[in-house]
């Protein structure tokens, strides 16, 4: 089986849909920072449908690997010619598949900055994308500010150093653009984090002003930063997703990528050089994306966190596991209705009581295998930007707050380290070892979990939500998750 690239793009399966347009045509518009399995399921996905309408064939995607992780992509892009299987996987067992081909070209930046640099700074490029999760921002937890202390922001602020971050390639391009005369790229965050271009723009800033405080002056007058709300669930690629590429639709594809039919993406109309018409293949171009973001933030993913932790606990560990079962799923219906959506603005376009439907459904998926471990990472950044602003605003109005409690005590739970079965949790999680530490004293002092201030805040002087956290705390400990969950569908 000949592996996938240009030249046996022409001898797949007829089931497999492959480029319509001519892919020696296609020129960089668009340079990517993180080409994952997001980036090529959302944003490199709405590109190639444009091109197979024969538009944007100049907005192609330079994808850039700047972490030494990404020698990999590297080498399979290069091998493939950027091409990549695509799989839509349909909650009937329908899978969809198709050979993606928007991204032309892929630089890893440690072989050779000058050519990276020359890229972004070329008058073709208008846009530089950005998925480099919410770590690649590079900003303090607690207090939000740019982090100056990490040792590579640090060389890349050295004079005369050759850029080795992101922000320090970002600044230099943008250097040269000035310096020619070449108007500025667009900085577009498709990052899951809210006010993705906000934060953007607050943390490449920091960095230019540090940099060159004449330059950094520059980028706040003339680069553009639209703010954005993605949404596809996509999980890691495995062996068997390879396996199974190759058994049913004879690719020999070395990162494919697998994901649900469900795609959303909300883009804020702020481009200086342009934009591909994203419109026409279903992107939502608006003027402010915050009533959209709130409403994943504290629908999804939040719904996310509500389903995990309970979910692990009870021995379940796929997400479709947890929705398909009807206890949770009410449960879940019931926290978005009566605690997360009091929380949110009117949405234009989006009937609020079919979306709640939509998730449940897209969470009972059985074909993405959506692992709870997955979900149930990286907790201490999640819960308090998904559901502690749920808790405090309903706080505040004297709306309901039992459900949202209770998932933080679920969460409490499941960081003591073992399941209801007895068995090991694998804690991860920037604060692992301080959470289990505190989680170790749950019983002796059930307001131990909530007492760090550095996740809580003062929730922990909040007596209505302490009671409700208590409640569901101790039900846990002495009768379990399903029990627990009982009492809060009621």
């Amino acid at each position: 089986m000949p592996a996938l690239n240009d030249k046996t793009l022409h001898t797949l399966d007829e089931r497999v849909a492959t480029p319509d347009y001519d892919r020696s045509q296609v020129t960089t518009g668009i340079v990517h920072f993180g080409v994952g399995g997001f980036h090529r399921a959302h944003q490199a996905m709405y590109l190639d449908a444009l091109m197979n309408d024969g538009k944007a064939l100049d907005w192609g995607i330079c994808g850039v690997g700047v972490m030494p992780s990404d020698k990999r992509m590297a080498d399979v892009m290069a091998a493939q010619d950027g091409l990549y299987t695509l799989v839509l996987k349909h909650a009937d067992g329908t899978y969809e598949p198709r050979v993606v081909g928007s991204i032309v070209d892929y630089k890893f930046a440690p072989d050779d900055v000058e050519d990276v640099l020359e890229t972004m700074a070329a008058e073709t490029t208008r846009i530089v994308s950005l998925t480099i999760t919410e770590g690649g921002y590079n900003f303090h937890h607690v207090t939000g500010e740019f982090d100056f202390d990490n040792a590579d922001v640090a060389h890349d602020l050295a004079d005369g150093a050759a850029p080795k971050t992101t922000f320090g390639l970002v600044t230099e391009a943008l250097r040269r653009r000035r310096d020619r005369g070449v108007p500025p790229f667009t900085l577009m965050s498709c990052d899951n984090i809210q006010g993705n271009g906000d934060v953007a723009r607050k943390m490449f800033t920091a960095f230019a002003e540090a940099k060159d405080a004449e330059l950094g002056a520059w980028i706040v007058d003339n680069v553009h930063f639209p703010n954005s709300m993605v949404d596809r669930i996509t999980p890691v690629t495995t062996d068997g997703d390879r396996a199974e590429v190759r058994e049913r639709f004879a690719i020999d594809d070395a990162w494919p990528v697998v994901c649900e039919p469900f795609t959303q993406w909300v883009l804020e109309d702020h481009f200086n050089l342009g934009r591909p018409p994203y419109e026409e293949v279903g992107v939502q171009i608006v003027d402010d994306v915050m009533p959209y973001e709130l409403m994943k933030l504290r629908l999804l993913n939040a719904s996310h966190q509500a389903l995990t932790y309970f979910g692990y606990l009870a021995g379940y560990r796929y997400a479709h596991e947890v929705c398909q079962d009807k206890l949770f799923a009410d449960f879940l219906m019931a926290y978005m209705t009566h605690e997360g959506q009091p929380t949110l603005s009117p949405v234009p376009g989006v009937d609020l009581e079919d979306y709640k439907k939509t998730l449940i459904a897209r969470f009972s998926n059985p074909e993405i295998r959506d692992t709870l471990a997955r979900l149930c990472a990286e907790s201490s950044d999640r819960i308090p930007k998904w559901l502690l602003p749920v808790i405090r605003e309903q706080l505040a109005a004297g709306g309901e707050i039992k459900r949202s409690a209770a998932v933080v005590a679920s969460w409490a739970r499941y960081a003591e380290g073992t399941d209801e079965a007895g068995e090991p949790i694998e804690i991860v999680d920037r604060l692992a070892d301080d959470l289990k530490t505190i989680a170790a004293r749950n019983r002796e002092n059930p307001t131990a979990f909530i007492e760090n201030r550095e996740v809580f805040g003062d929730l922990v002087d909040e007596p209505r939500f302490v009671a409700a956290y208590k409640e569901t705390l101790a039900r846990l400990h002495e009768q379990g998750a399903r029990a627990a969950i009982e009492v809060l569908v009621r």
